[in-house]
């Protein structure tokens, strides 16, 4: 619509590699049912570390709020973000061949005073969910989507024990 201002992003999702997409679906389709506006980029560390600052500068500057960072291998990605910002740093390790501990090795083991917070290898819906409980102490809307989904999650569990109560663990199992 033509003179509709697009909101600003509250999350940055930034890649070190288009090869990270994958893993990183669950983390935007959780910020889209939750409601959170957020970009998504491919920067990396060590590549193109003039386009990594600038992206960073250009979503500190329109009011961002959360950056996810996904990579593997090294992982410096959420480390150099963390570096350059005093926004919170959620780094999303990827699966590599060594099963990303190096990844999460990389990420977990900052020096004092540069933290940044690391979910699981591939835990990319976590990610989401973290950047949304940041999100929902200035957000109301996402406080709320938020809360709805955890009181999904919990149905659902209740729902397979009465299930379980009902058949049996072998029953439930068949």
């Amino acid at each position: 619509m033509a003179g509709r201002k697009t909101p600003a992003a509250q999350a940055a999702v930034i890649m070190g590699s288009d090869s990270d997409l994958e893993a990183m679906k669950p983390c935007m389709a959780a910020l889209e049912s939750l409601g959170v506006v957020f970009s998504v980029t491919i920067a990396s560390a060590h590549r193109t570390p003039k386009h990594l600052e600038s992206t960073i500068r250009a979503f500190e500057k329109n009011g961002g709020k959360v950056v996810i960072a996904a990579a593997g291998g090294a992982a410096h990605l959420a480390g150099v973000i963390a570096a350059l910002t005093p926004l919170p740093v959620i780094g999303v390790p990827m699966r590599s061949p060594m099963l990303g501990l190096d990844s999460l090795l990389s990420m977990a083991q900052m020096p004092p005073g540069v933290p940044v917070a690391v979910v699981g290898v591939n835990g990319s819906q976590n990610a989401a969910l973290f950047a949304a409980q940041i999100l929902a102490h200035s957000n109301p809307a996402v406080r709320d989507a938020l809360l709805a989904f955890r009181k999904r999650q919990a149905e659902k569990v209740v729902a397979k024990s009465r299930k379980m109560d009902k058949l049996g663990w072998a029953g439930y199992q068949a």
